[in-house]
Protein backbone atom coordinates (compact mmCIF):
# COMPACT_ATOMS: atom_id res chain seq x y z
CA UNK A 1 0.00 0.00 0.00
CA UNK A 2 0.90 3.62 -0.03
CA UNK A 3 3.60 3.02 2.87
CA UNK A 4 5.63 0.19 1.19
CA UNK A 5 5.26 1.30 -1.98
CA UNK A 6 6.61 4.98 -1.43
CA UNK A 7 9.52 4.24 -2.71
CA UNK A 8 8.23 3.26 -6.36
CA UNK A 9 5.61 5.73 -6.24
CA UNK A 10 7.70 8.81 -5.35
CA UNK A 11 10.06 7.02 -8.28
CA UNK A 12 7.41 7.13 -10.84
CA UNK A 13 6.29 10.75 -9.60
CA UNK A 14 9.48 12.35 -10.38
CA UNK A 15 10.19 9.98 -13.45
CA UNK A 16 7.10 11.75 -14.85
CA UNK A 17 7.58 15.25 -14.59
CA UNK A 18 6.88 15.75 -10.40
CA UNK A 19 9.12 18.15 -9.24
CA UNK A 20 11.22 17.30 -6.27
CA UNK A 21 10.07 20.13 -3.78
CA UNK A 22 5.86 18.72 -4.63
CA UNK A 23 4.25 18.71 -1.14
CA UNK A 24 3.57 14.97 -0.04
CA UNK A 25 2.06 14.22 3.16
CA UNK A 26 0.88 10.73 4.66
CA UNK A 27 -1.97 9.90 6.68
CA UNK A 28 -2.37 6.61 9.17
CA UNK A 29 -5.76 6.45 10.85
CA UNK A 30 -7.09 9.67 9.58
CA UNK A 31 -9.70 11.19 11.63
CA UNK A 32 -9.11 9.21 14.33
CA UNK A 33 -8.29 10.47 17.85
CA UNK A 34 -4.63 8.62 16.75
CA UNK A 35 -4.17 10.00 13.32
CA UNK A 36 -0.70 10.16 12.84
CA UNK A 37 0.43 12.73 9.72
CA UNK A 38 4.38 12.43 8.24
CA UNK A 39 4.63 15.63 6.02
CA UNK A 40 7.33 16.52 3.82
CA UNK A 41 8.55 16.86 0.13
CA UNK A 42 8.96 14.14 -2.64
CA UNK A 43 12.49 14.48 -2.12
CA UNK A 44 12.51 13.82 1.73
CA UNK A 45 9.23 12.17 2.30
CA UNK A 46 11.09 8.36 2.20
CA UNK A 47 13.27 9.39 4.70
CA UNK A 48 10.75 11.08 7.29
CA UNK A 49 8.88 8.03 7.11
CA UNK A 50 11.46 6.06 7.78
CA UNK A 51 12.40 8.09 10.64
CA UNK A 52 8.58 8.48 12.10
CA UNK A 53 8.41 4.77 11.88
CA UNK A 54 4.86 4.78 10.47
CA UNK A 55 3.20 1.42 9.66
CA UNK A 56 0.71 0.82 6.82
CA UNK A 57 -2.03 1.57 6.89
CA UNK A 58 -1.55 5.00 5.36
CA UNK A 59 -3.09 7.28 2.86
CA UNK A 60 -0.42 9.24 0.39
CA UNK A 61 -1.52 12.58 -0.58
CA UNK A 62 0.56 14.69 -3.56
CA UNK A 63 0.68 18.18 -4.63
CA UNK A 64 -0.01 21.59 -3.51
CA UNK A 65 -3.00 20.26 -1.05
CA UNK A 66 -0.23 18.70 1.18
CA UNK A 67 0.92 22.03 1.71
CA UNK A 68 -2.07 23.08 3.17
CA UNK A 69 -2.06 21.43 6.45
CA UNK A 70 0.10 24.15 8.26
CA UNK A 71 -2.66 26.28 7.73
CA UNK A 72 -5.94 23.99 7.50
CA UNK A 73 -4.53 20.86 10.24
CA UNK A 74 -7.35 21.92 12.81
CA UNK A 75 -7.58 18.56 13.72
CA UNK A 76 -4.63 17.65 15.32
CA UNK A 77 -4.23 20.52 16.86
CA UNK A 78 -6.93 20.09 19.73
CA UNK A 79 -5.61 20.45 23.20
CA UNK A 80 -6.20 16.76 23.87
CA UNK A 81 -5.21 14.78 20.39
CA UNK A 82 -3.19 11.61 21.05
CA UNK A 83 -3.43 11.01 24.31
CA UNK A 84 -5.29 8.14 25.29
CA UNK A 85 -6.89 8.17 28.73
CA UNK A 86 -9.04 6.35 31.14
CA UNK A 87 -12.41 6.73 32.26
CA UNK A 88 -12.43 4.72 35.33
CA UNK A 89 -16.76 6.09 36.03
CA UNK A 90 -19.58 3.81 36.36
CA UNK A 91 -20.59 2.87 33.03
CA UNK A 92 -23.80 4.96 33.16
CA UNK A 93 -21.43 8.07 33.67
CA UNK A 94 -19.04 7.33 31.62
CA UNK A 95 -20.57 8.42 28.85
CA UNK A 96 -20.66 12.33 29.73
CA UNK A 97 -16.72 12.52 30.15
CA UNK A 98 -16.14 10.31 27.11
CA UNK A 99 -17.95 12.61 24.99
CA UNK A 100 -15.75 16.00 26.46
CA UNK A 101 -12.53 13.53 26.04
CA UNK A 102 -13.41 12.76 22.58
CA UNK A 103 -14.21 16.83 21.66
CA UNK A 104 -10.92 17.83 21.90
CA UNK A 105 -8.93 14.79 20.34
CA UNK A 106 -8.55 12.04 22.76
CA UNK A 107 -9.35 8.54 22.77
CA UNK A 108 -11.34 7.52 25.61
CA UNK A 109 -11.12 4.38 27.52
CA UNK A 110 -13.49 3.53 29.90
CA UNK A 111 -12.60 1.14 32.18
CA UNK A 112 -15.93 1.14 35.04
CA UNK A 113 -14.37 0.72 38.53
CA UNK A 114 -17.61 0.66 40.08
CA UNK A 115 -20.58 -0.97 39.91
CA UNK A 116 -23.50 1.03 41.49
CA UNK A 117 -26.11 -1.91 43.61
CA UNK A 118 -28.72 -1.43 45.78
CA UNK A 119 -28.14 -1.46 49.30
CA UNK A 120 -28.27 -4.48 51.49
CA UNK A 121 -31.52 -3.70 53.08
CA UNK A 122 -33.53 -0.33 51.94
CA UNK A 123 -35.19 -0.13 55.35
CA UNK A 124 -33.35 2.21 56.84
CA UNK A 125 -33.42 4.62 53.90
CA UNK A 126 -37.38 3.82 53.52
CA UNK A 127 -37.78 4.92 57.11
CA UNK A 128 -35.85 8.03 56.74
CA UNK A 129 -38.38 8.96 53.91
CA UNK A 130 -41.18 7.92 55.87
CA UNK A 131 -39.71 10.43 58.67
CA UNK A 132 -38.62 13.63 56.46
CA UNK A 133 -40.87 15.93 57.99
CA UNK A 134 -38.77 15.52 61.04
CA UNK A 135 -35.34 16.36 59.78
CA UNK A 136 -34.07 19.93 59.04
CA UNK A 137 -31.00 19.69 55.90
CA UNK A 138 -30.93 16.64 53.76
CA UNK A 139 -27.58 16.70 52.21
CA UNK A 140 -26.76 14.96 48.91
CA UNK A 141 -23.16 14.08 48.29
CA UNK A 142 -23.66 12.92 44.92
CA UNK A 143 -25.54 12.12 41.70
CA UNK A 144 -26.05 8.51 42.38
CA UNK A 145 -27.75 9.32 46.17
CA UNK A 146 -30.40 11.57 44.50
CA UNK A 147 -31.24 9.14 42.01
CA UNK A 148 -31.53 6.27 44.77
CA UNK A 149 -33.09 8.49 47.13
CA UNK A 150 -35.59 9.22 44.10
CA UNK A 151 -36.44 6.01 42.99
CA UNK A 152 -37.16 4.85 47.05
CA UNK A 153 -39.25 8.42 47.30
CA UNK A 154 -41.52 6.91 44.17
CA UNK A 155 -41.87 4.03 45.73
CA UNK A 156 -43.85 5.23 48.56
CA UNK A 157 -45.86 6.94 46.29
CA UNK A 158 -44.39 10.10 46.95
CA UNK A 159 -42.61 13.00 44.82
CA UNK A 160 -40.44 16.46 45.58
CA UNK A 161 -43.24 17.70 47.55
CA UNK A 162 -42.31 15.34 50.34
CA UNK A 163 -39.07 17.61 51.17
CA UNK A 164 -41.30 20.51 51.62
CA UNK A 165 -39.86 22.54 55.10
CA UNK A 166 -36.94 20.67 54.52
CA UNK A 167 -33.51 22.41 53.72
CA UNK A 168 -31.51 20.68 50.84
CA UNK A 169 -27.72 20.63 50.36
CA UNK A 170 -25.99 19.37 47.59
CA UNK A 171 -21.70 18.66 47.47
CA UNK A 172 -21.72 20.38 43.91
CA UNK A 173 -23.23 21.61 40.93
CA UNK A 174 -23.64 17.98 39.38
CA UNK A 175 -25.56 16.38 42.32
CA UNK A 176 -27.95 20.01 42.54
CA UNK A 177 -28.29 19.75 38.66
CA UNK A 178 -30.04 16.30 39.20
CA UNK A 179 -31.98 17.47 42.16
CA UNK A 180 -33.56 20.22 40.08
CA UNK A 181 -34.34 17.88 37.42
CA UNK A 182 -36.41 16.39 39.58
CA UNK A 183 -38.30 19.76 40.75
CA UNK A 184 -35.75 20.61 43.54
CA UNK A 185 -34.00 23.83 44.21
CA UNK A 186 -30.67 22.98 47.06
CA UNK A 187 -30.56 25.93 49.19
CA UNK A 188 -27.03 25.35 50.18
CA UNK A 189 -23.85 24.55 47.31
CA UNK A 190 -21.15 25.26 48.47
CA UNK A 191 -18.22 26.99 46.56
CA UNK A 192 -15.84 24.04 47.24
CA UNK A 193 -16.80 20.51 46.30
CA UNK A 194 -16.24 18.45 49.34
CA UNK A 195 -17.64 17.77 52.71
CA UNK A 196 -15.97 19.79 54.95
CA UNK A 197 -16.90 22.90 52.82
CA UNK A 198 -20.69 21.46 52.92
CA UNK A 199 -20.38 21.37 57.20
CA UNK A 200 -19.04 24.69 57.36
CA UNK A 201 -21.60 26.28 55.27
CA UNK A 202 -24.97 24.77 56.72
CA UNK A 203 -23.86 27.34 59.40
CA UNK A 204 -25.05 26.69 63.25
CA UNK A 205 -26.28 23.13 63.16
CA UNK A 206 -26.90 22.53 67.26
CA UNK A 207 -30.02 20.75 67.55
CA UNK A 208 -30.90 19.91 63.88
CA UNK A 209 -31.79 16.61 62.26
CA UNK A 210 -29.38 15.79 59.23
CA UNK A 211 -30.10 12.72 56.88
CA UNK A 212 -27.58 11.63 54.81
CA UNK A 213 -28.38 9.51 51.99
CA UNK A 214 -25.37 8.25 49.90
CA UNK A 215 -22.86 5.53 49.63
CA UNK A 216 -22.43 2.39 51.83
CA UNK A 217 -18.69 3.51 52.34
CA UNK A 218 -18.63 7.07 52.44
CA UNK A 219 -16.20 9.19 53.64
CA UNK A 220 -17.10 9.70 57.06
CA UNK A 221 -15.97 13.23 57.59
CA UNK A 222 -19.30 15.09 56.81
CA UNK A 223 -21.02 13.27 59.64
CA UNK A 224 -18.56 13.91 61.99
CA UNK A 225 -18.12 17.42 61.67
CA UNK A 226 -21.58 18.00 61.96
CA UNK A 227 -22.02 15.82 64.97
CA UNK A 228 -19.34 18.05 66.06
CA UNK A 229 -21.56 21.00 65.74
CA UNK A 230 -24.04 19.41 67.86
CA UNK A 231 -26.68 18.08 65.02
CA UNK A 232 -28.27 15.03 64.97
CA UNK A 233 -26.77 13.11 62.06
CA UNK A 234 -28.75 9.93 60.90
CA UNK A 235 -26.82 8.70 58.16
CA UNK A 236 -28.58 5.79 55.59
CA UNK A 237 -27.22 3.93 52.48
CA UNK A 238 -29.10 4.56 49.21
CA UNK A 239 -26.82 2.69 47.08
CA UNK A 240 -23.35 0.23 47.27
CA UNK A 241 -20.24 0.50 45.03
CA UNK A 242 -18.87 -2.39 44.67
CA UNK A 243 -15.93 -3.78 42.01
CA UNK A 244 -16.62 -5.38 39.01
CA UNK A 245 -14.97 -8.13 37.84
CA UNK A 246 -12.01 -8.27 35.21
CA UNK A 247 -9.80 -10.19 33.11
CA UNK A 248 -5.78 -9.76 34.38
CA UNK A 249 -4.57 -10.03 30.61
CA UNK A 250 -7.09 -7.38 29.55
CA UNK A 251 -6.48 -5.17 32.40
CA UNK A 252 -2.63 -5.49 32.48
CA UNK A 253 -2.75 -4.30 28.56
CA UNK A 254 -5.53 -1.91 28.96
CA UNK A 255 -3.43 0.09 31.59
CA UNK A 256 -0.07 -0.37 29.24
CA UNK A 257 -1.84 1.51 26.06
CA UNK A 258 -3.18 4.54 27.77
CA UNK A 259 -1.24 7.74 28.68
CA UNK A 260 -3.63 9.63 30.86
CA UNK A 261 -5.72 8.13 33.92
CA UNK A 262 -8.66 10.38 35.59
CA UNK A 263 -10.45 9.35 38.69
CA UNK A 264 -13.32 11.51 39.58
CA UNK A 265 -13.63 9.81 42.83
CA UNK A 266 -11.71 7.94 45.83
CA UNK A 267 -13.90 4.96 45.18
CA UNK A 268 -12.56 4.67 41.28
CA UNK A 269 -9.04 5.18 43.07
CA UNK A 270 -9.54 2.02 45.73
CA UNK A 271 -11.52 -0.19 43.18
CA UNK A 272 -8.56 0.45 40.44
CA UNK A 273 -6.38 -0.46 42.83
CA UNK A 274 -8.04 -3.61 44.19
CA UNK A 275 -8.31 -4.53 40.19
CA UNK A 276 -4.87 -4.33 39.58
CA UNK A 277 -4.09 -6.32 42.81
CA UNK A 278 -6.62 -8.87 42.16
CA UNK A 279 -4.81 -9.06 39.15
CA UNK A 280 -1.25 -9.62 40.51
CA UNK A 281 -0.39 -6.33 39.24
CA UNK A 282 1.32 -3.61 40.61
CA UNK A 283 -0.89 -0.59 40.27
CA UNK A 284 1.95 2.04 40.76
CA UNK A 285 4.26 0.10 38.27
CA UNK A 286 1.60 0.12 35.79
CA UNK A 287 0.53 3.31 35.49
CA UNK A 288 3.99 5.17 36.18
CA UNK A 289 4.05 6.10 32.40
CA UNK A 290 0.51 7.93 32.23
CA UNK A 291 -0.59 11.33 33.46
CA UNK A 292 -2.29 10.76 36.63
CA UNK A 293 -5.54 13.21 36.77
CA UNK A 294 -7.77 13.56 39.89
CA UNK A 295 -11.16 15.41 40.03
CA UNK A 296 -10.47 16.83 43.45
CA UNK A 297 -7.74 16.80 46.36
CA UNK A 298 -9.70 14.16 48.40
CA UNK A 299 -9.29 11.98 45.23
CA UNK A 300 -5.82 12.97 44.87
CA UNK A 301 -5.09 11.74 48.27
CA UNK A 302 -6.64 8.55 47.80
CA UNK A 303 -4.60 7.87 44.59
CA UNK A 304 -1.48 9.34 46.88
CA UNK A 305 -1.48 6.62 49.25
CA UNK A 306 -1.97 3.78 46.69
CA UNK A 307 1.41 5.11 45.50
CA UNK A 308 0.46 7.08 42.36
CA UNK A 309 1.80 10.98 41.46
CA UNK A 310 -0.67 12.82 40.72
CA UNK A 311 0.12 15.39 37.80
CA UNK A 312 -3.63 17.39 37.33
CA UNK A 313 -5.86 18.70 39.95
CA UNK A 314 -8.13 21.46 38.83
CA UNK A 315 -9.01 24.39 40.59
CA UNK A 316 -12.94 23.46 40.42
CA UNK A 317 -13.89 19.81 41.37
CA UNK A 318 -16.10 19.20 38.76
CA UNK A 319 -16.03 17.23 35.60
CA UNK A 320 -16.01 20.24 33.21
CA UNK A 321 -12.90 21.38 35.80
CA UNK A 322 -11.23 18.50 35.50
CA UNK A 323 -11.74 18.36 31.21
CA UNK A 324 -10.13 22.35 31.46
CA UNK A 325 -7.13 21.37 34.01
CA UNK A 326 -6.36 18.87 31.29
CA UNK A 327 -6.36 20.49 28.35
CA UNK A 328 -4.12 23.45 30.14
CA UNK A 329 -1.64 20.70 31.33
CA UNK A 330 -0.94 19.23 28.13
CA UNK A 331 -0.56 22.99 26.35
CA UNK A 332 2.66 23.44 26.76
CA UNK A 333 3.38 18.96 27.03
CA UNK A 334 5.21 18.14 24.19
CA UNK A 335 3.76 14.69 24.39
CA UNK A 336 0.26 15.96 23.11
CA UNK A 337 2.39 16.15 19.97
CA UNK A 338 3.49 12.94 19.78
CA UNK A 339 1.86 11.90 16.56
CA UNK A 340 2.43 14.77 15.06
CA UNK A 341 5.27 15.14 12.45
CA UNK A 342 6.16 17.79 9.73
Amino acid sequence: MGVGNLPQIVEQLVANGRPGNTPVALVRWGTMPDQQTVSGTLVDIIERVEAAGLRPPAVTIVGPVAGLRERLGWFEKRPLFGQRVLVTRTRQQASALSAQLRALGAEAIELPTIRIAPPQDWAPLDAAIAGLPSYDWIVFTSVNGVGRFWTRLEAAGLDARALYGVHVAAIGPATAAELEARGVRADYVPDEYVAEAVAAGLGEVRGLRVLLPRADIARPALAELLREGGANVVEVAAYRTLQPETDPDELHSLLAAITVATFTSSSTVRNLAAMARDAGLDLPQELAHATIACIGPITAAAAAEHGLAVAVVPGEYTIDGLIAALAAHFATDDRSRRFWFT
